[in-house]
């Protein structure tokens, strides 16, 4: 049972030291209640308070790390059921499910650790590859275990219940620290036992949802001696799914049920990349750590990882990019000049269509918190004055041999404003959408 403030209170030192961060050790404790900081930022805890607050300094979902090295990934550690009441912070690991007995498997693990999309100034992948022990043999698992690790660096999840076959997998990759999927009721002992054996993380799975067998699986493998738990309560189908997941969470977060503290790992298939799609999207949102797909096309892949990163941004930190002149090819002192707002989207959707027009211009990026042209037009945060003071901090004038500044069609109300904040300069109405910008810059821009 997790303890409150003022239990916690009492078993800290009580010197108010503020090397914790908090100004008292009131204020530390009683974020310490609400899962909102660690004990470990205490200098000063006692080794016998230390394990007096283990329930209390826990996470409520437990950090699980998969793999080893530079591609390794860390899920869980939420504290919240929905984004806007905090934040989510460690992004659920998507990877693609291959199979030991696939003739091209190094070719096929090499893609799908080579994929990479660049998105707002983001380079975003796949995290990790599912390799499943399809032809029922040890060997063969055994190889393709090893096929794939030399073939691509990300980690893997070791899809087979057969013990015996995964101990010969792991004598080829343990190093990797891979997941090992799954424990089951029939084998958990056994599965147990490599995970401690190697120190790898362990998938338990119940079937058709039984989150009861799942609890008792759970106990029984941290009773093992297994600390790093992924739990998979056997669901498939998208009803199912979302109600497993979402009682999974609320118990581990509102009830402190230590049993089911810990990432969730979903099965994202289907027939078709649209039912897969369909099945990760809610799996993204509601609440796996891990996502495994049957198909790595790139047009299944590329929505879900924008919908994750997406997901996993602090909604109260728009994701921006910094103020300032940027060139667009090589501008001279002829070439056109934009301005926009430092919300990344909008920037690489102007600056994009600017560069696929051809044509070389020049464009300024003014500091609007990161928010949209709209948004910040709406705040106050973009208006004539806050565009004429950019324009004249920014020094452009003296790389220009002209006066024409285009600005958004959204806020084509300031033209005249900014005109008066910048006198002899020509205020040019420029599209609202980004996609237009080429052709406005081949029309409207040479006749002006």
């Amino acid at each position: 049972m997790a303890l409150t403030g003022l239990e916690i209170y009492k078993l800290l030192p009580k010197t108010n030291c503020k090397e914790c961060g908090f100004p008292t050790c009131l204020a530390f404790a009683m974020k310490l209640a609400q899962k909102g900081t660690e004990l470990d930022k205490c200098p000063y805890v006692t080794d016998e308070t230390r394990a007096a607050l283990d329930a209390a300094s826990a996470p409520p979902v437990k950090l699980v790390t998969v793999g080893a090295g530079e591609r390794a990934f860390s899920v869980g550690n939420e504290t919240v059921l929905f984004r806007h009441e905090k934040t989510f912070f460690n992004q659920p690991g998507l990877g693609v499910r291959l199979t030991d007995d696939d003739p091209d498997l190094a070719a096929h693990a090499a893609a799908v650790a080579g994929y990479t999309v660049e998105r707002v100034g983001m380079m975003l992948s796949l995290d990790f590859i599912a390799l499943e022990n399809t032809s029922r043999d040890a060997a063969t698992f055994a190889r393709a275990a090893a096929a794939t690790a030399a073939a691509a660096d990300v980690p893997l999840v070791l899809l087979c219940e057969d013990a015996a076959a995964m101990g010969a997998a792991l004598a080829e990759v343990a190093p990797a620290r891979p997941l090992l999927h799954a424990a089951t009721a029939a084998n958990w002992q056994a599965m147990a036992a490599l995970a401690v054996q190697h120190g790898c993380p362990l998938a338990i799975r119940s079937d058709g949802g039984d989150l009861e067998a799942l609890a008792q699986l759970s106990e029984n493998a941290r009773g093992a001696g297994v600390e790093d738990l992924v739990l998979d309560p056997g669901t498939r189908r998208l009803g199912d799914s979302l109600a497993a997941f979402t009682q999974l969470r609320r118990l581990a977060l509102k009830k402190s049920f230590r049993p089911f503290g810990f990432p969730l790992i979903a099965f994202a298939g289907g027939e078709t990349v649209a039912d897969q799609t369909v099945l990760a999207a809610q799996a993204v949102a509601k609440y796996a750590g891990l996502v495994v797909l049957d198909h790595g096309n790139a047009e299944g892949v590329y929505p879900l990882i924008a919908l994750r990163q997406n997901i996993y941004t602090d909604p109260q930190k728009p994701i921006q990019v910094e103020p300032g002149l940027y060139q667009i090819g090589a501008p001279g002192a002829d070439s056109p000049l934009l301005i926009t707002t430092n919300f990344s989207l909008t920037y690489f959707s102007v600056s994009g269509e600017v560069e696929g027009s051809g044509a070389p211009a020049w464009l300024l990026v003014a500091d609007a918190d990161g928010q949209s042209v709209l948004t910040s037009w709406a705040a106050g945060k973009f208006d004539a004055e806050k565009i004429a003071k950019t324009v004249k901090e920014s020094g452009v004038a003296d790389k220009l041999t002209h006066k024409k500044l285009v600005i958004p069609g959204h806020v084509a109300s300031l033209s005249g404003e900014t005109e008066e904040e910048l006198p002899g300069w020509q205020i040019m109405v420029g599209p609202r959408e980004a996609v237009d910008i080429p052709s406005y810059l081949k029309t409207v821009w040479q006749s002006a």
